[in-house]
């Protein structure tokens, strides 16, 4: 396995080069790979809530994930949300995305969180606790499922 170091940003913290590398490995994989065509830049990224994790290796970003806080909670009481989930190519199978959100969960595991998963990934989602609800839907033309994982005592 290449060196790699994960690193955890907000917004104000990140510099241009790292912003870019997330960014192109983002749009290379769910634009280019995936042909996801909805909107990819939300301005989601630059809340001052925001917290942005990646991988990075010698070649730039290796994997990557955002953790949002919304103001209301989207289902029960989970205000804290997770996506935007990716891996390079050359870096999947590693567990790369694996270390991320045990970071995550590390960092939030007292709150309730949700995501949105493409239906693939979801059992590596449910390693960490997070249950389905809900329908199956089509989001960016791609199947998923809406997943929720209660907030459990702090264990820091």
């Amino acid at each position: 396995m290449p060196n790699s170091s994960l690193v955890a940003r907000s917004w104000s913290q990140l510099s241009v080069t790292e912003l870019y590398s997330f960014l192109k490995l983002r749009t290379d994989i769910f634009f280019l790979e995936q042909k996801i065509d909805e909107e990819e830049l939300d301005w989601r990224d630059a809340e001052d809530s925001t917290e942005h994790l990646w991988i990075a290796d010698a070649a730039g970003t290796a994997a990557y994930l955002r953790v949002l806080l919304d103001v209301e909670p989207s289902h029960r009481d989970a205000r804290r949300l997770f996506g935007r989930v990716v891996v390079r190519p050359d870096r999947r199978g590693e567990g790369l995305a694996q270390q991320l959100i045990e970071r995550v969960i590390a960092d939030h595991g007292q709150e309730a969180m949700v995501l949105h998963s493409q239906d693939y990934i979801a059992p590596l989602y449910a390693k960490f606790g997070f249950e389905t609800f809900g329908e199956s839907y089509l989001e960016a033309g791609l199947p998923h499922t809406l997943m929720y994982r209660a907030g459990r005592e702090s264990t820091k």
